[in-house]
């Protein structure tokens, strides 16, 4: 199998590093969905895309399962999702030697949340407890693997303090990450603020801003609650403004998603990551705003 090329090449090139987000569906139906979502994205023609991980069962087989379809059937090249949650370190070196021997090269490396009904997160036996102890495991089985970590503009929601949050992450980079994604933020002196501080720590590695256009008020509040993103009052006005008109609101969610990109572009960011929710409608909307 031929392998990808790592993405930390692509960021060296300094052009415009442009990505998407895809999550495994539950059922046959849904990947069949996701399918055609990808085939209508292929027009936007993204350097990469990443897919989601879930942990155990079927919902592991389901991310090699859509890895697979976006690499193999569009020639995508995929950055699998890979945590720590549920696996002992046998079985992560088990995921790290498939991935491997399929051609995969590019990693996003992530503790995980908690399962769902737990709020703490749990090493499993004989398993790890930090992302940056991943990314040690996986560096040091495949030393060719090119592995991206998190970031959060805002502080990690477990963190003590930005300082130990930025801490975490520095220990990421010094592990062996070749480049940071961000969560989302709605903010851009958030993300602005954030690399000054990442680049006072030592962290020298790109920084590469993660991106969610709206598509509901309720869906996005329950998003920043979970990563402990906050929405400016700005947008939320505008959402709520445009009531309970879809149309309307994915087309706010699309304007403040474009206008936050061109300014980003224009202060430095080496490009973007699109969290997508498996949706080509928006995707679409919002490169035509950025071609515009």
């Amino acid at each position: 199998m031929t392998a990808d090329r790592p993405i930390s090449e692509l960021l060296a090139t300094r052009r415009t590093v442009r990505s998407l987000e895809f999550f495994p569906p539950k059922d046959e139906a849904g990947v069949e969905a996701l399918r055609q979502t990808a085939l209508a994205l292929k027009r936007i023609a993204p350097d990469f895309v990443s897919v989601t991980y879930g942990a155990g069962g079927s919902t592991r087989e389901r991310t090699a399962q859509v890895s697979r379809l976006l690499r193999t059937e569009l020639g995508c090249t995929v950055m699998p999702h890979l945590t720590c949650v549920g696996h002992s370190r046998e079985e992560l070196n088990g995921v790290a030697d498939q991935l491997h021997a399929d051609g995969y090269r590019n990693i996003m490396t992530l503790r995980g949340d908690p399962p769902k009904g737990s709020t703490e997160f749990k090493a499993a036996a004989d398993g790890l407890r930090y992302a940056s102890e991943l990314v040690t495991l996986l560096k040091a089985r495949h030393a060719d693997f090119c592995l991206g970590v998190a970031g959060y503009p805002e502080k990690h929601p477990e963190a003590a303090s930005p300082d130990t949050d930025l801490d975490s992450l520095k220990r990421k980079v010094d592990a062996g990450a070749a480049f940071v994604t961000t969560q989302l933020f709605f903010d851009n002196t958030v993300y602005y603020r954030f690399v000054k501080k990442c680049r006072t720590r030592g962290i020298t590695v790109p920084i590469v801003p993660g991106i969610m256009p709206v598509l509901s008020l309720k869906q996005i509040k329950r998003f920043t609650e979970m990563c402990g993103a906050t929405l400016p009052e700005k947008l939320i006005k505008r959402l709520e403004a445009a009531g309970d008109a879809p149309e309307i609101v994915e087309s706010v969610g699309n304007e403040w998603a474009v206008t936050q990109i061109r300014d980003l572009l224009a202060h430095g960011a080496p490009g973007y990551h699109l969290y997508i929710m498996n949706r080509a409608k928006s995707a679409l909307a919002l490169a035509a705003g950025l071609a515009a």
